[in-house]
């Protein structure tokens, strides 16, 4: 019997009990209750800081639909066929849009472990609340004067370059930043931007869930940008800012890999689909108030390069490597450096590479990727060359395939005596002669 199987008998249902929420020492704390029948429970924490000292019970819509999106972190441990909810009412369209959302959200983790999300009852889920009159929250924005600007920020380039583009056409002062677990990369990001008071979250993962994770129960990707998604609709609700400005961009809609016909895509998320249905759901279940959208929505990676390249201020303090960040369920600490080896570094490098010079790219990643032979199998993930993109938030393959391209015909351009560095030669040898057509198809992702 394979693990997920023992694991599905032993724990078939996974509970949603309740949360709480109180201020103490001026900061917004959100507990939630989950349980893995008989003997697991979590209780996860959100602290939001510097809130209002006092906070209306309007507040509970809100933070129960924080903790429905907490649960596919603490539900994949054991896959239990049943979720109960216990902590507030769902309608039955409710209950069918939070099925979906795991089922498509959970796609990776799902072929990461090899579980057949098809099965009949694979997943149910339950409301065990009795219904109430009213599942709105009845809090509005008061600061409706100017347009108000929420933007979450990363350590990475898409972030700052929605940053930039709403300073260029609104008031800094109706501007603000929203960070998830900062860190230094963060505030260093956030000084260069002038940004002086952002709404800071600090999310905590129950340390119960790593040590079932080094036990050996499932583990695996979540939609992490629909959690920080719903966290920034609660903050602008709570702080007065009329729109939530993401930075998903066009490239996150293509999938990685097809598995069980179903395609597969690490940026589900952060795709066209999810932020349509997300939407949808904000305006009839949360609130009216808040614009959610992404900024970057109409550009290409390779677009949002070009731009990024505009603001040389922020070379030295951002990072997009996921590897930087990784602690591996908490067995060891995170670099904070590019690493130099990954799909994200490669693909970063190569889609700057055109309109940044390379000293100044190698005073980033600390060497040429393009001199290393061992990065030939990445490049050929990124440009579809085999049979998996890689699972990162990386452009689309044929993006990937241009990037390549454009950053060969630059170094010719720039280096015209000198010899073609391993991956570009390697490219111009075996992949070039493939697309005899590339100079036409690459230039709107360059334009």
């Amino acid at each position: 019997m394979k693990k997920v199987e023992i694991l599905r008998k032993k724990y078939p249902n996974f509970v949603y009990q309740g949360y709480d929420y109180k201020i103490f020492r001026n900061d917004l704390r959100i507990f939630f209750d989950f349980r893995m029948p008989p003997n697991i429970k979590f209780r996860p924490e959100i602290i939001i800081k510097n809130t209002e000292k006092e906070i209306s019970r309007d507040l509970d819509n809100f933070v129960f639909h924080l903790g429905l999106m907490e649960i596919p972190t603490y539900w994949k441990a054991a896959c239990s066929p049943i979720i109960e909810i216990k902590a507030s009412y769902l309608n039955k369209e409710q209950i069918k849009w939070w099925q979906n959302f795991i089922l498509n959200g959970m796609g990776q983790f799902f072929y990461e472990n090899q579980i057949d999300f098809r099965k009949p009852n694979f997943l149910k889920i339950k409301c065990l609340k009795n219904k109430i009159t009213k599942n709105k929250s009845n809090l509005t924005i008061v600061r409706l004067l100017k347009k108000r600007f929420l933007v979450p920020m990363g350590e990475g380039k898409d972030s700052i370059v929605t940053l930039e583009l709403l300073k260029k056409k609104y008031k800094k002062e109706n501007i603000n930043c929203f960070i998830v677990n900062p860190k230094n990369n963060h505030f260093k990001i956030l000084k260069v931007a002038g940004i002086n008071e952002p709404i800071i979250i600090e999310r905590k993962v129950d340390r119960k869930l790593l040590d079932l994770n080094k036990k050996g129960f499932l583990n695996g990707h979540t939609p992490i940008t629909a959690l920080i998604s719903n966290l920034a609709v609660f903050c602008a609700v709570l702080f007065g800012y009329n729109d939530v400005a993401m930075s998903c961009e066009k490239s996150a809609d293509e999938g990685n890999i097809k598995y069980l016909r179903k395609d597969i895509n690490h940026q589900w998320s952060k795709n066209s689909q999810f932020e349509r249905e997300y939407q949808k759901y904000i305006k009839k279940y949360l609130t009216k108030d808040v614009k959610y959208f992404s900024f970057l929505r109409s550009f290409y990676e390779f677009q949002i390069a070009k731009i990024f390249s505009q603001f040389p201020q922020y070379f030295p303090v951002f990072l997009s490597c996921n590897e930087a960040r990784k602690t591996k369920s908490g067995t060891r600490k995170p670099t904070g450096k590019w690493c130099g080896k990954c799909s994200k570094c490669l693909f970063i490098w190569t889609i700057l590479y055109p309109f940044v010079k390379e000293r100044d790219l190698i005073k980033i990643f600390k060497k040429n990727l393009f001199e290393d032979e061992k990065l030939i199998p990445v490049m050929k993930e990124l440009i579809g060359e085999s049979r998996c993109k890689p699972f990162e938030c990386v452009g689309t393959q044929k993006e990937s395939l241009a990037a390549f391209y454009l950053a060969l015909r630059s170094f010719k351009r720039r280096r015209v005596k000198e010899s073609l560095p391993s991956l570009l030669q390697y490219f111009e040898r075996n992949i070039l002669p493939k697309y005899p057509n590339i100079d036409k198809f690459s230039q709107k992702f360059y334009s």
